[in-house]
This record gives structure tokens, sequence and C-alpha cells, in this order.
């Protein structure tokens, strides 16, 4: 059984500050500026000996002109519905406020532990004087004096947290599951899709673009198989990054992509490939994870039998040499192909974990290497002697000779293709080495 811990309250009282001092990670992006986090945010701890998850949230207000208000009250209520333990952080600086009180009102109406932490209580006033006020909220909770930022008071905070598990929880319950990053420029869709696979609102989608902030990770079943989705925010040119939030956005995002076994790159099929999605491409190829490119907004293209095909050649042209992924059409708003996106995600997951046997390497690879050999320089011939794979993450082949240095690039791209050609690897970056025999 999982424990869940979710941190609630209004805008910048230091929830992400908090949760990343849980985790003991910097995940959630924190700023002084209120609304940084929209999204539900997940991560994992252990206190005593007991594993928990933490869910960061967004600042749950009323009547502001915040864009996203409406949104994030909604994903504050999933926290609340899937929350073991409830900590409403509040904020010794400002003191008890009405958006405290509001919140204060929905909370009785939920049967669940309620624990108030008192936030930024560095001072020894704010410990013994602001803290006791938050008594006054009427939630028949101890009110815990706390420092996200320094750590002070969190070991007595996470003493009554753990007190109201029922078991010792998991580990990790992440551990072993395979990882698929949704990745790609702003307003390319990305939370769209991830929202219609799961059929419920994961995350907040607007027109505008850049409203995913963090990296959200979400559980999924499919086709039998357990998997986890990590919707990630939009990744632009550096040139165009100008605020500091959008600048950790960014890294996050990239983090995703380099913790994920499978990326899921989305384009604009109105705008077709463009520089920054090759960027992006690039980046995941270089780190040699499994690539499935996504034409999503496809229900918006005058289109006839012709066109995917037409555009699909133009987009694997454009690739080349990084022309080895499988291309889906698909509609995120109309479902349309979702589910075909991430079977093939799936395949390429397991394609990327194919080992073939040395003998079958041989066998099927020498012959054709002495029909093509490698072309001779400086009047030296180069002989292939044997071909095995590495046990690494991703495919790699050394393949044995007498002149390794006097292989060239285009040769190496033939013996690549021919590995793609009788072994598949669809959508997986192959890397291979000489080595002297």
């Amino acid at each position: 059984m999982a424990n869940i811990v979710a941190l609630v309250g209004r805008p910048n009282v230091g929830k992400s500050t908090l949760f990343n001092r849980l985790i003991e990670e910097r995940m959630a992006i924190t700023d002084n500026v209120a609304g940084v986090t929209r999204d539900r945010h997940y991560g994992q701890s252990v206190w005593t000996e007991k594993y928990f998850t933490v869910i960061d949230t967004g600042g749950y207000v009323v009547g502001s002109e915040d864009t996203f208000e409406g949104a994030i009250r909604d994903q504050v209520a999933l926290a609340l519905d899937e929350a073991t333990v409830v900590v409403f952080v509040v904020d010794t600086i400002s003191g008890m406020t009405d958006l405290d009180k509001d919140f204060a009102n929905i909370l009785r109406r939920i049967d669940k532990p309620i624990i108030i932490a008192a936030n930024k209580a560095e001072t020894f006033e704010r410990q013994s004087l602001v803290a006791p006020e938050f008594y006054a909220l009427g939630l028949d909770s101890e009110v815990f004096p706390i420092s996200s930022t320094d750590g002070s008071g969190t070991g007595e905070l996470l003493d009554e947290i753990v007190k109201h598990f029922e078991d010792e929880g998991i580990e990790n319950p992440d551990e072993g599951i395979p990882r698929i990053s949704i990745l790609g420029r702003p307003n390319a869709g990305k939370s769209s899709f991830l929202n219609a696979l799961i059929g419920k609102d994961r995350s907040i989608v607007t027109n505008i673009a850049g409203t995913t902030r963090d990296s959200i990770d979400t559980h999924y079943k499919l086709f039998g198989k357990d998997f986890i989705l990590t919707d990630t925010a939009g990744i632009r040119k550096k040139a165009k990054v100008h605020e500091s939030i959008e600048f950790y956005s960014t890294l996050r995002s990239i983090k995703a992509l380099e913790s994920s076994e499978v990326c899921i790159v989305i384009l604009d099929a109105e705008r077709g490939l463009e520089a920054q999605d090759i960027h992006i491409i690039a980046h995941a190829h270089n780190a040699k994870k499994g690539i499935v490119l996504m034409v999503n907004k496809w229900d918006l293209i005058d289109k006839d039998s012709k066109t995917a095909d037409k555009m699909q050649k133009e987009i694997l042209e454009r690739l080349a040499p990084m022309n080895y992924m499988p291309v889906v059409f698909a509609s995120a708003l109309n479902k349309q192909r979702i589910f075909q996106v991430i079977e093939k995600a799936m395949e390429v997951h397991e394609m990327r974990q194919q080992k073939i046997s040395t003998s079958k390497l041989n066998a099927t690879l020498l012959p054709l290497i002495e029909r093509t050999p490698p072309p001779a320089l400086k009047g030296k011939y180069i002989k292939i002697k044997y071909i095995t794979q590495l046990p690494t993450p991703s495919p790699t082949f050394v393949f044995f000779c007498n002149l390794p240095q006097y292989i060239k690039e285009p040769y190496e791209r033939f013996l690549i293709n021919k590995i793609r050609e009788h072994f598949g690897y669809e959508g997986v970056a192959i890397t291979v080495f000489f080595r002297k025999k």
C-alpha cells in the first residue's frame, strides 16, 4: 500500500520548497512569484523506515485574476482525494489570512488526518507568537512551526505525519517500471495527449504556451504493461528563454528526457517539423533513447490519401541520418490513434532491450560484410573478423577488425542499416565501435 501525503494551502506559502525538502531533491520549481506550481507533482520520501509519496499542489485561491485558478483548484481537490494525510501549509510571515480561513472550511469537509505546518518560522517570534495563531482555524490539529528552507522543525512534522500511516509503505512504487517522456515545443499538445490517454485532467491544459512548468509523472497501465508517463514543459530555444521559471522548466524537461527509456516527441501538424523539433530529437538521439514521433493536431489538416505518406517522407528526409523512428499521425483532441502512439512506444522499449546472440550476429552480418567490405585505404585492406553486442542499456555492437582506425563514417552507417534491416530496432539509436582484433 502507498502512503500519500498532500501538501496544500494558498499560493506562495512554501509548499514546493517543503516538497523538495521532504523528497531531498530539487524536483519542484520554486520562486517568490505566486502560482509557479500548477499541476500535481509527486515525489518519494522515507522517514523512520516508513515510505510515502508526497504530492505538491498549486496554491488554492478564489477570485483572483489567475487564468489557471479554476484548474489549480481541481488539481488540489484530486490531491485531497488521493491523500492518506493532508499537510496544510501556512505562512508565519504574513500570518493568518482570509484565504487560509476559506481553505480551512474546505478541509473540514474531508475525513482525513490534517496537520498544520506553519512555514517560514525561522525566528523565535514567529515560532512562539505567530504560529499559535493558526489554532484559531479550528481544525483540531497541532500546529508545527517549521522552516522548509533550512529544515528546522521538519523532523517533528514528519514524526506526526508517519503516526497516521497504517503500514510501512512501498519503498519505491515506480522502481523497475519503464519511463516514457512526452516532449516537444510549447503548445504542441503534450498535456492534452496525456489527459486523453488517462481520461481525466492530469495536467492543466490551455492555449497559453508554457502552461506546464514541472515534469509531471503519471503511472499508467495499458496492453497489460505498466509504465510511467512524464508530461514535460515545452522546450524552447535558449535565446527565447527569458524568465528563470521557464529556464528551470526546460532543465526539468531535459532531466525527464535523460531519465526515461523512450521519448514521444510531439510535432504540430500545422507547423510541421521545425528547427527546435530537430534539436529535441537530436538530444534524445544523443542520449540513446528510444524515439517515437507523434504528429499531433492531424484533425486540423486538409488531407487526401497521400498526405500522411508525403509528410512522413519529408520529416524523415530532414532528420537523416536520424531517420530510424516511427511516425504516427494522431489527434489528442479527438483521441485519434493516441493508443497507437503508446503501443508503438512500448514496442520501441522492447526493441531497445533486445539482445542478439553473438553466433546469430556473426552468421547474419559477416557474409554481408564479405560481399561489401570496407573500402581499402592507402592500399590496406580492412577485414572485420568478429561481432558482438555489449550488455549496455541501448544497443551497442563491437566489430573486431585488423585496422579499425581506417573505417569511416559512411561504412559505419552501412553496418547500422544492415543491423536494422535484419534485427529491427525501429525507433532505437544504435551505437557501433571498431576494435583491433
